[in-house]
């Protein structure tokens, strides 16, 4: 075979993106992101390999004056034996990557045109990206070769996220093309020997959504790290620019630092490191906190999410008093990263990454390389790195306990400590850097190419929707929880109907709380999440908030007038700080000494106050906007998911479910002892009432309702 005489000629088509050796021009729009530099990369590292003779990395070619002249060139060495070549297709100009569609049977056409004027065909094509692989499987079949695929982001994760900004399905569609690209994602995955991701947790995660998943195909081989940037001490850490700008905030910068990076979001679960070095004495003695999350003139010119993490942060540093402990820089540039994670390391501190999800970690790796241990959430990514690297602690993010007894470990521990900064820097160069990842992708090839190892496919049946047309809510106390037997039975059930229905929870309990008590019943992340009483809204994977929810709710809420009204009265208290929210006042209700809820209707209605009412369990008493609400909130996302209400499951228990319950939805009370406050239901020939308790009851009633087929209540019988 060629590859076994001359070396493997490798193929990587990158259809779009300003794509060149030198300069990168990283972030200059959309399109110009990580996946340039991974596809440069990747060439580079290949052709360094003595197993293989070519790389060519396809690209279309751009001639345009708003671009550089560089992007107009044919061909573009990258080496010895890898060079860019720039295939055209459609027009001259630059253009979106969405309006490239139209075109890519015209490149398809002049790549197999190119590559057949070659002196020996390919042995491998190697797409990136939907319109590469819509490009790269008619390539791959045309000339007889193996295709092998790497996503980067996929279409129906992307539409999740795009929903959560604000935009409709028509709107998608209309500026992303989105049914034809989740079309090329599919043909892909029927095409491809094998899909590269990044993590164990992809796989899991989003290409289980598609029609053509095969997990046989797909393989983990995590993207490589610039090893030669991000490099152990020094020595100069304390005569840099960055130092200086610390010390201004920080009492007694020699200690350790604790180093934390990140975007200003809070998924990013800052302030739950906050808490924990808060809430430790031990910590705050050992270490300073560094928090570095992206560069701000002004809060209030932040965007309104950016907003809530530094308001929350500021608090939590007043409520703890920890001025003088704690550094907020307020800028810096990309080049400073390094020199935060060297300072640190040469501090004797760690880096802290307790995002409440965490697809990848590539700040893990960076922090790694220079000889920075590590203490990460325990998902995705860090579970990865850790295990391959032994370098830091996995922590539940959601106990602020587990995170300070991870960071007083390795911070008390110095040969610990040292043993971790070691593996680190040693498991990057192994596993991270971009020889690692070169490495593992020629161990791929080998026996694909050599025919001793194949695909067994397993029939894949395409749907005729684009998306699931029907979904599934539930509260999470007394309906899920309860029975495990029960519970394991519909968790599986669910994993078995991904494809078909929506998961999706709807719960009083903050996001903090409900992820927590999810996480330790082993209960899937929902698709969608509506918690705090319907007052927030968040889309997997990323628990992405729903920002145009926020700014809906938010007409005529004034908090601080509800507190003021209540607090005080007999049998009211404020719940604790944790349980509160922006749009949500929380109290617990003594119905022994209370006004009776008339009463305090009429008071609230006095102060023409425009507010939902909530009460569950007899004890909980929550006040909301008057646009928000369980009911509310869950009709809102099943109309942004295009979701008719009438294949809408909603399983409910207590008063607080009552108005998801009402109206067209599949509704069904499930019993348990507080399914009484649902009793004045009864008489609702729409809503079913379940014999059985906990999950079993949600079995029942799914059965009721012929869920995954009619999706309708069998009609009753007649004499």
């Amino acid at each position: 075979m060629s590859h076994q005489s001359c070396g493997l000629y490798i193929v990587l088509i990158s259809v779009h993106g300003l794509i060149r050796g030198k300069n990168l021009e990283l972030g200059r729009d959309a399109d110009t992101g990580g996946q340039t530099l991974y596809v440069v990369e990747l060439a580079r590292a290949l052709a360094q390999l003595p197993a293989v003779g070519r790389v060519d990395l396809v690209t279309r070619r751009v001639v345009d004056p708003q671009v550089a002249e560089d992007y107009g060139e044919p061909l573009e060495e990258l080496g010895p034996t890898a060079k860019i070549v720039r295939i055209s297709a459609g027009p001259d100009g630059y253009i979106a990557k969405e309006q490239i569609w139209d075109h890519l049977d015209s490149f398809v056409d002049n790549t197999v045109e190119y590559l057949r004027a070659q002196a020996r065909p390919p042995d491998v094509v190697h797409s990136h990206y939907a319109d590469a692989g819509y490009v790269g499987s008619s390539v791959a079949h045309q000339l007889g070769i193996p295709l092998i695929h790497t996503g980067h982001s996929l279409g129906r994760v992307k539409q999740l996220r795009l929903l959560a900004s604000g935009l409709s399905h028509d709107d998608i569609e209309n500026r992303y093309c989105m049914r034809r690209r989740i079309d090329a994602e599919e043909q892909t995955l029927a095409a491809a020997e094998r899909v590269i991701t990044s993590t164990r947790q992809e796989i899991q995660e989003q290409y289980e959504l598609y029609d053509h998943y095969q997990p046989e195909q797909m393989r983990v081989i995590p993207p490589g790290t610039d090893v030669q940037k991000f490099v152990p001490v020094q020595g100069d850490e304390y005569s840099s620019d960055i130092y200086s700008e610390l010390c201004r905030f920080l009492r007694a910068p020699e200690k350790p630092i604790i180093l934390a990076l990140s975007r200003a979001d809070r998924r990013k679960n800052i302030v739950a490191l906050l808490e924990a070095y808060g809430q430790s004495p031990q910590l705050q003695q050992y270490a300073n906190l560094v928090i570095v999350a992206g560069n701000r003139d002004d809060i209030d010119d932040l965007d309104a999410g950016a907003q809530e993490f530094f308001r929350e942060l500021l608090v939590c540093m007043d409520r703890y008093d920890l001025y003088g402990k704690i550094a907020l820089p307020k800028h810096h540039q990309r080049n400073d990263v390094s020199m935060f994670y060297r300072l640190a390391a040469s501090s004797g501190g760690v880096f802290v990454n307790p995002a409440l999800t965490e697809p990848f970690g590539l700040t893990l790796i960076e922090a790694a390389a220079s000889g920075l241990p590590i203490v990460a959430t325990e998902d995705g990514g860090p579970k990865d790195i850790i295990g391959n690297c032994g370098n830091g602690i996995l922590i539940d993010p959601l106990d602020t306990l587990t995170i300070s007894n991870a960071l007083i470990r390795l911070l008390g521990d110095k040969k610990y400590w040292q043993h971790c900064a070691k593996n680190g820097m040693s498991g990057v160069t192994e596993h991270y850097s971009w020889l690692a990842h070169a490495q593992s992708y020629l161990k791929l090839l080998q026996p694909l190419l050599a025919g001793t190892e194949t695909l067994q496919r397993r029939p894949a049946v395409r749907r005729t929707e684009l998306y699931r047309d029907r979904a599934i809510f539930s509260d999470i106390d007394q309906n899920l929880l309860g029975d495990k037997d029960s519970l394991q039975q519909l968790i599986q059930l669910l994993r078995i109907r991904r494809k078909d229905a929506v998961f999706g929870i709807a719960t009083g309990r903050r996001l903090d709380s409900a992820l927590r008590i999810m996480r330790s019943h082993g209960i899937p992340e929902p698709d969608i999440l509506i918690t705090s009483c319907g007052t927030e809204i968040y889309y997997a994977p990323e628990l992405t908030a729903d920002e145009l929810w926020f700014k809906h709710i938010d007409y005529r809420w004034t908090p601080q007038v509800v507190r003021r009204l209540l607090d005080g009265l007999p049998g009211l208290r404020l719940q604790a700080k944790n349980e509160q929210s922006r749009y949500k006042v929380s109290f617990y209700y003594d119905s022994s000494i209370a006004p009776p809820m008339e009463e305090i209707q009429g008071l609230i209605h006095q102060e023409d106050l425009a507010v939902n009412i909530n009460i569950a369990f007899g004890q909980f008493l929550d006040i909301t906007p008057i646009r928000a609400s369980k009911g509310m909130a869950l009709r809102y996302a099943a109309n942004r998911w295009q979701i008719p209400l009438n294949h809408v499951f909603v399983a409910g228990g207590s008063g607080a479910d009552e108005d998801m319950m009402r109206g067209n939805t599949l509704a069904a009370v499930i019993a348990n002892r507080h399914h009484e406050e649902l009793s004045q239901l009864a008489d609702n020939r729409n809503i079913y009432f379940a014999r059985q308790a906990f999950a079993a009851g949600i079995l029942e009633s799914l059965e009721h309702y012929d869920f995954f087929n009619s999706c309708r209540a069998a009609e009753p019988m007649t004499l």
